[in-house]
């Protein structure tokens, strides 16, 4: 249902207007209605209306003033002027402050129908559009089990974003249930929604202009969220700004403000910005990492001067910490570290690039600077290892771990890329090494080894039924193991097992 207004000074007016409106089959209800512009201006910062229904001419403060302020506090605000004046000015004016329509006095119920029934259709498709538009940003879970009151696109007025702050505790803490009731307490009666986005750790909250009422600008409110939710533990950093219902669209207004939160964030400090004020955003200036100590790096790494590489990144480590150094920078360091050993990986016939990637990834997700810190230099170290035996390790060699490894765990249902992951090689390469030894693909191998597994079991373990048999060698299903040992055997399970027994009785 969609909240009505009606604002006149008659009394018979008003009570007319509102028997009409009760009539009609729309999703309409009359929730507030006011004698004055001010009273109803009051009312419109305090809960959600969707249509205002107003006259133009009354004491205190007149319509085309009330609609002027209201919109302010509501961009989504559909107006429809009341007058028993046909009076071209205040139409013109109207229309410049976005009027849906013009009804005259007395107000006849047909005419009403027909204009309340184009208002619905058009807030019918703002919600939808705004519906799709989250479905893009929004975690697709937290989507599917999201339930959304018509009135949701149309109370949110103002998008904050929230992120978990980088090597703070309390992660466990970071779920929406905690941050809904954290916020429903500082937003008091004011309605908000919090929604898990794509990015870990990162939520969207859509809230009433309301909640600004407390506060002399947008950046005081954020402050005063960021200090309310570090109190309950949750350390995060804070960008948002109030929406505009015919400029901003979600995700544009979602990845404007994740970008500037970025560019913008820093190591060790909490961070709360006004997205919307150019003079609040040009207090913080960003940083990047010096291009002669970039390449200082990339020529160690190249060299392999590994204990001298280490030396230096403990350095940079303490002037980060020292600095409270800007988010990308790090970021930026370790896709510097990632690129260069790819590249040098590449050139030594092994691509390790998703393997590094998703390893330099584990790094932000530890719980302290320090804790970063050792894991940096544990990885880096490998890093150098690996690429100073890289060359001694001929195909044959690397075939032969590879074969004790999937031997040791020939019960589990390993993947060629489990295999990529434990030996930092890509998986194209594994695939090549071990079809040159075995002449034979990865699945074609690794079935081998387990069909040959079942035999031995099937000898020594003769009471073993073929169910349980199955599911020790992580198969799917025992028809799929049944059809799957006939192929490499050329029989059945129970025929081999048949011919296994009269093999024993003769």
């Amino acid at each position: 249902m969609y909240n009505v207004m009606i604002v006149e000074d008659s009394k018979p007016i008003l009570r007319n207007i509102r028997t009409h409106l009760d009539t009609l089959n729309l999703p309409l209800q009359v929730t507030a209605t006011a004698t004055n512009g001010e009273e109803a201006l009051a009312i419109i910062l305090q809960q959600p209306i969707h249509l205002l229904l107003t006259d133009i001419r009354m004491p205190k403060m007149d319509g085309l003033s009330l609609i002027e302020q209201a919109k302010l506090a509501n961009p989504y605000l559909k107006v429809v002027l009341i007058s028993g004046y046909s009076d071209f000015e205040y139409t013109r004016k109207a229309l410049n402050l976005q009027v849906f329509d013009y009804l005259l006095k007395p107000v006849e119920r047909g005419a009403l129908e027909e204009v309340m029934g184009r208002i619905v259709e058009q807030l019918d498709r703002l919600i939808s559009r705004s519906l799709q538009e989250l479905q893009e940003i929004v975690d697709p879970e937290c989507y599917a089990e999201l339930t959304f009151g018509e009135e949701f696109p149309l109370y949110s007025h103002m998008m904050i974003i929230l992120r978990k702050q980088p090597f703070s505790l309390g992660m466990d803490r970071w779920t929406s249930e905690t941050l809904e009731r954290s916020l429903a307490e500082f937003f008091r009666a004011q309605p908000c929604r919090v929604l898990r986005t794509q990015t870990s750790h990162q939520y969207i909250i859509l809230a009433n202009r309301g909640a600004l009422d407390w506060y002399s600008s947008m950046h005081e409110c954020l402050e005063s969220l960021r200090r309310h939710l570090y109190k309950e533990g949750l350390d995060g950093i804070i960008g948002g700004q109030l929406m505009s219902a015919d400029v901003d669209q979600l995700p544009e207004l979602y990845y404007r403000i994740t970008s500037i939160l970025t560019t913008q964030q820093r190591l060790k400090q909490g961070l709360v910005l006004d997205t919307g004020n150019p003079v609040s955003m040009a207090r913080s200036e960003t940083s990047c990492m010096d291009s002669m100590l970039e390449s200082t790096f990339v020529h160690m790494i190249q060299a392999c001067r590994k204990e001298a590489f280490a030396l230096k990144l403990s350095e940079l480590m303490n002037r980060w910490a020292e600095e409270n150094a800007h988010w990308t920078e790090i970021e930026r360091f370790v896709a510097l570290v990632v690129d260069t050993f790819a590249h040098l990986y590449e050139e030594r016939g092994s691509g390790m690039r998703l393997a590094l990637e998703l390893r330099a990834k584990q790094l932000f997700e530890v719980k302290t600077y320090e804790d970063f810190g050792r894991a940096l230099h544990e990885w880096t170290a490998q890093c150098f290892d690996m690429l100073q035996s890289q060359g001694r390790k001929s195909g044959e060699l690397l075939f032969e771990q590879i074969d004790e490894y999937v031997k040791t765990n020939r019960y589990a249902s390993l993947s060629i890329s489990d295999i990529s992951m434990k030996f930092h090689v890509s998986p194209s390469y594994i695939s090549r090494i071990i079809k040159q030894v075995t002449q034979r693909t990865f699945v074609q191998y690794y079935t081998e080894l387990r069909m040959k597994e079942a035999c031995r079991l099937m000898a020594s373990q003769p009471d073993m039924k073929f169910k349980e048999l199955s599911e020790l060698l992580s198969f799917s299903d025992q028809h799929y193991f049944s059809k799957v040992f006939k192929e490499y055997t050329g029989v059945s399970p129970t025929e081999y097992k048949e011919r296994l027994l009269s093999t024993e009785s003769e």
